[in-house]
């Protein structure tokens, strides 16, 4: 047997959204050329950013080599003489090894040769000057200093005093950059960037060295983009930056390589792209540490003692970066973004809708309607927005309608009394809704159908009886027919209301008040109607009636039945109606907010 559903509510029921069509031109025109201009972008963008590929991040691995040769010459020190000695740096004497995908060229340095370890006087600074051994203390090191004092205030040269230390002997002195870099001629060199590469979700591997490479190539972004062999001055040119200057005292170029890869058969493309980028501040001045430098030692024995030559090293570190995708074909990824698209093509609907809110509004219809002859036709989308909105007002038990036979619309009151008359209230114009003539057509009326006199202007309006307020009526009656009200004091001022807010006929002398909210044969034909085996026995009959009359007159007067649920019936035709079909008892309970 099949299953029955446990909740006949949800599987039974299924909800759809009301769809309003507006015949327009300039509506339709409008929403085509918008649906238009959404379909062209996303197919550009389907097209140009590929976006039917599935995508994957590179994974790279880097390996370089640097070539060329410097001639550096050096001032020596021999017998008391100086003396200029020329030497020769291949790649071992300027390359060093560093972690990662980097390497390191170096420019210029400053050397301290014959070190070893003993004691010795500190480099004069402001930390190391002394005058006697009490400014030395034994065994204090500073981060700053060349190694461990002694406690002992020693004579470094002429009349200088520092302070003793257990260190590299002769300590290494602080003494200027040579300019021009010793190495000036690295921006000669080249280097070779080998860049295997490998997308695993598409099961392909790449590299930067392409069939067709010629050793002897060199770089060049116009002419020889693919040459993965770069000279150092040219880098610097793309880069706006001048080698000579940052060989002084170092820095930090960046190498990218960037690969956008197209691994569709019937478009492929993978070629790396290479850019260059300076990393390290270069308008950073001489107090902030400028450049890029480090030290490292070369260790040697003499005479049985070790020895080693310090080596201050200024120079040029290239970082390579290697990033980018590798895109395929995916159905998966086809649809997704079709999906995804989707929702674009009610952004049209959404612009529609936001221009008839625009001229529909408030604003619109007091501030630019009445100034702007050109904008008159635009007052049409008043009417699409009353079709296309519904308004609801939040039921709360402060709410309240009022509806005066002398005004063409009716009152919202949504606030406390507090012991002021319903009648003086102000309350907020809500529009008359529009009475349904179907429902009145099943009206048994017998109102006189008399033919047009030619002579005499026809007359529609049936409130004839004008009657002078009397001495009795209360203050707030304009008709004269009104009555004090019978509820608690606390309550009284909501049934503080007449049928017309200016004096003039009660709307209880119009004959239409007497054919539908007085009449017996009317009412009786609602109550069958809404229930054909209704009994009508004397006791419930006035009861059934005198409240029909009350629902009859909201409907008459408000329309709507979310009105009339709030609406508050004048005094003088709530006791017509309670003199027509009066309670036994003659007490009443009055107005009961539903909420």
């Amino acid at each position: 047997m099949p299953a029955r559903c446990q909740s006949p509510h949800i599987c039974h029921t299924l909800e759809i959204t009301k769809v309003i069509q507006i015949h327009n031109l300039w509506f339709g025109t409008l929403k085509q050329l918008l649906l238009m201009g959404t379909l062209c972008y996303i197919c550009f963008a389907l097209v140009t950013d590929k976006l039917y590929q599935k995508k994957e991040s590179v994974i790279s691995s880097v390996h370089t080599k640097v070539k060329g040769l410097a001639e550096v010459e050096e001032e020596v020190i021999e017998n008391g003489r100086k003396k200029v000695v020329s030497t020769v740096f291949d790649t071992a004497d300027y390359t060093l090894p560093l972690q990662g995908n980097s390497f390191f060229v170096m420019t210029n340095f400053l050397k301290t040769k014959g070190q070893q370890r003993g004691v010795c006087a500190e480099y004069p600074t402001h930390r190391t000057l002394c005058h006697s051994d009490k400014n030395c203390k034994e065994g204090w090191m500073d981060p700053q200093s060349k190694g461990i004092q002694t406690g002992k205030c020693v004579v470094y040269e002429g009349n200088q005093k520092t302070c003793e230390v257990y260190a590299w002997c002769p300590t290494e002195a602080t003494a200027k950059v040579p300019q021009p870099a010793l190495l000036n001629s690295a921006e000669n060199f080249t280097v070779f960037i080998k860049n295997n590469i490998d997308f695993p979700g598409h099961n392909y591997t790449m590299r930067n060295i392409l069939p067709d490479f010629n050793k002897t190539c060199i770089f060049h972004k116009t002419k020889n983009p693919q040459c993965p062999i770069f000279r150092l001055g040219d880098i610097f040119q793309e880069t706006g930056d001048n080698f000579s200057e940052v060989a002084i005292q170092g820095g930090i170029m960046g190498i990218e390589i960037y690969w956008d890869c197209n691994l569709d058969s019937w478009s492929y493309h993978c070629r790396p792209q290479y850019r260059f980028r300076r990393l390290d501040d270069k308008i950073t001045n001489e107090s902030l540490y400028p450049g890029y430098n480090f030290r490292h030692a070369k260790y040697y024995t003499e005479n049985g003692v070790e020895k080693r030559t310090l080596m201050k090293v200024f120079g040029i570190r290239f970082d390579i970066l290697v990033f980018g995708t590798g895109g395929k074909f995916h159905i998966i990824s086809l649809i997704v973004y079709i999906g995804s698209t989707l929702s674009y093509f009610g952004l049209a609907t959404v612009l529609i809708d936001f221009l008839i809110n625009t001229y529909s509004s408030t604003c619109c219809r007091s501030c630019v309607y009445r100034y702007c002859k050109c904008c008159e036709s635009c007052i049409i989308h008043e009417y699409y927005d009353r079709k296309k909105c519904e308004v609801i007002v939040e039921p709360k038990r402060t709410l309240k309608y009022v509806s005066f036979v002398d005004e063409p619309h009716i009152r919202m009151v949504d606030e406390q009394l507090h012991g002021r008359s319903l009648q003086d209230v102000k309350g907020k114009k809500v529009p008359r809704p529009l009475t349904d003539f179907r429902e009145v057509s099943r009206l048994p009326l017998s109102l006189p159908d008399s033919r047009p006199n030619p002579e005499q202007p026809e007359q529609m309006q049936l409130l004839s009886e004008v009657r002078t307020p009397r001495a009795s009526s209360p203050a707030w009656c304009r008709c004269g027919n009104c009555l004090p009200s019978q509820l608690p004091k606390d309550r009284q001022c909501l049934e503080e209301l007449c049928c017309r807010k200016e004096p003039g006929p009660c709307i209880t002398t119009s004959k239409l008040f007497g054919e539908l909210v007085l009449s017996r044969r009317a009412l009786q034909f609602f109550l069958l109607y809404q229930e054909p085996l209704l009994r009508l026995d004397a006791d419930a009959a006035e009861s059934l009636l005198r409240h029909g009359a009350y629902r009859c007159y909201a409907a008459w007067r408000f329309g709507s039945p979310d009105l009339a649920d709030f609406a508050i019936l004048p005094s003088c035709c709530r006791w017509r109606i309670r003199r027509e079909f009066p309670k036994s008892e003659g007490q009443y309970s009055g107005f009961k907010s539903p909420c």
